[in-house]
């Protein structure tokens, strides 16, 4: 076991030449890691703000739909548009281009 009153005897010149090239090379490597975590976080940070801008400009403003219909339900798959449409009794899906408004077409229920 070591003695705790006994100092440690100073390096020789080589040795201290040897310490100063071995910080000089950990700083060195340091920064160059800081900075490529930097660059990390730039790059993750421009992926996320230019995502091709607001949501609202992709979709359609209005969707013709028959006079007296009630949207009951909707659902964005794929680019289409699909709503649960209902009109008096009578009760449709409506498909719809989500960014032209246009509808693509309908599928009625029929009850038997």
């Amino acid at each position: 076991m070591r003695d705790v009153d006994q100092e440690e005897a100073p390096l020789d010149p080589a040795a201290q030449r040897l310490q100063a090239k071995l910080r000089r090379l950990l700083l060195g490597s340091s920064l160059i890691m800081f900075l490529g975590f930097i660059a990390v976080f730039a790059a993750i940070m421009y992926k996320i703000n230019a995502s091709g801008g607001s949501a609202a400009e992709g979709f359609a403003e209005t969707i013709a739909l028959a006079p007296g219909s009630t949207v009951e339900s909707a659902t964005l798959s794929d680019g289409v548009l699909v709503l649960l449409v209902r009109k008096e009794n009578a009760t449709s899906v409506v498909y719809a281009d989500a960014r032209t408004g246009a509808v693509l077409g309908t599928t009625g229920f029929v009850g038997r």
